[in-house]
């Protein structure tokens, strides 16, 4: 290993049966699907039941944006908790958490009802997010987790990609109550693959932790994403994001004092002073950030050319098909090339963007769509495992709730700023801001692991 950032290892990994680690990986790879629906349906969803239930207008984006608020504020704090308990039992009451929210919200009487669920739903499904990668850390060594997140992305590419067809079909069948219900049955059964396995509870890792610190990080990520979130709403007032602005900047004052004086702080700086680790984490949000530009901004650049249905259609599979079929594969170009597969990828994407600045012919979104899905597909689950081999088995749920926080804090500022040079200057500027993070990405993982290590 390289000097500067050796591997973290521990002597707590419990030592399971193959069948019992397997079964861990099926009730985490089951609870993963649930991701992308919860969220692609619910967006779907949301002019329906505006219209259908009793309550203010203005409440219908909050049906996405307190559930993405929630999981975001109670990441960190559910990672702490499930490297504290049995993480099995933690993982199990998050998707139980999950599947009840999902039924009650399919019978909510009115919008106010459903948001609160949503809230709800949100908190549980950062414990299973956090309780899963917990439960993969501790069964399996930091030599087996490019595998195991090889068939963690091929999960996740596939929910991602088909994620908004089966929220049509499910609205088409039974309405949006059935968007809510699909996913609660499919979080149950994560919670039933889990009986009889042991609690994988460490000794070692002591009770108390940083609540403080925790709490703080939570409400300041909350107030951010969702700051961003009504930023690119429609009719939104400017005070609504200023204030969660102002509030996410006193958080993150009282978060820094907080941490300095903390004896074991809620953060793991020790992991963020990996190099690896951060530059991966930054990796795998600015590819995140090139797929959600991409879906908003190619669709736009179609229609402007008058793009048929059927090639719009084709466009889209082309971005989202590879992460569907190419992450195994990608895991195991990732034993000996990780850092050059990754770093070709993010360099890929940003002069694709670069050429769409010059030609938005068909022919050029096709191909731009292409090669935007094969890097997407060939690094899917890359970067989660190259950088969650550094994390010690004991601090799995931490570890792996920060390098998420970091993805979708990332994810989220390219959205954001790609939504407003789009509104700006068209749509072809806004894959330009999602090229830069990706060539700014590339520069940064090239730069930080070395290749003997990658």
């Amino acid at each position: 290993m390289a000097l500067g950032f050796p591997l973290l290892r521990s002597a707590s990994m419990f030592a399971l049966s193959r069948r019992q680690r397997r079964r861990v990986l099926v009730a985490d790879l089951i609870s993963t699907a649930v991701f992308p629906l919860a969220i692609t349906g619910a967006t779907a969803i949301v002019p329906d039941v505006t219209a259908q239930l009793p309550g203010a207008g203005a409440l219908g984006p909050w049906i996405v944006l307190a559930y993405n608020g929630l999981f975001a504020a109670a990441l960190l704090l559910a990672g702490a908790t499930a490297d504290r308990t049995a993480r099995t039992r933690f993982f199990a009451i998050g998707n139980i958490v999950v599947a009840v929210t999902g039924v009650l919200s399919a019978l909510a009487p009115d919008l106010m009802s459903l948001v609160a669920l949503r809230v709800v739903a949100g908190v549980g499904a950062a414990m299973c997010a956090a309780g899963g990668s917990s439960m993969i850390l501790a069964v399996y060594p930091p030599d087996e987790r490019r595998r195991v997140y090889g068939y963690a992305g091929a999960v996740l590419g596939s929910s991602l990609a088909l994620g908004p067809v089966v929220a049509q079909t499910l609205m088409a069948i039974g309405g949006w109550p059935l968007v809510f219900v699909a996913p609660a049955a499919v979080a149950g059964l994560a919670a039933l693959a889990t009986l009889g396995l042991p609690g994988l509870r460490s000794p070692e890792v002591p009770d108390n932790f940083d609540l403080a610190g925790a709490v703080l990080f939570g409400v300041t990520i909350a107030a951010a994403v969702t700051a961003l979130g009504l930023g690119l709403g429609v009719g939104v007032p400017w005070w609504g994001p200023g204030v969660l602005v102002l509030v996410a900047a006193a958080g993150a004052t009282g978060l820094v004092r907080v941490e300095r004086r903390a004896s074991d702080p809620a953060i793991p700086v020790d992991l963020l002073r990996i190099p690896a680790y951060r530059a991966y984490a930054v990796a795998t949000g600015a590819f995140m950030g090139m797929l959600v530009v991409g879906l908003a901004a190619l669709p736009q650049l179609g229609s402007a050319q008058s793009m048929g249905p059927g090639e719009a259609a084709v466009m889209l599979s082309l971005l989202t098909v590879p992460s569907t079929v190419l992450p195994l594969l990608a895991a195991r170009l990732a034993r000996r090339r990780a850092r050059p597969l990754v770093t070709t990828a993010l360099f890929a994407c940003a002069v694709t963007a670069l050429i769409l600045q010059v030609t938005d012919q068909p022919a050029a979104l096709l191909g731009a769509a292409g090669v935007i899905g094969l890097c997407l597909g060939l690094t899917e689950g890359v970067p989660d495992g190259q950088a969650l081999k550094y994390v010690p088995s004991q601090r799995g749920g931490a570890g792996a709730a920060l390098f998420s926080t970091t993805r979708m804090s990332l994810e989220t500022l390219t959205l954001a700023a790609a939504t407003g040079v789009m509104a700006a200057l068209g749509p072809s500027s806004g894959m330009a801001v999602a090229g830069a993070v990706c060539l700014a990405a590339g520069v940064i993982v090239h730069q930080a692991v070395p290749l003997r290590d990658a």
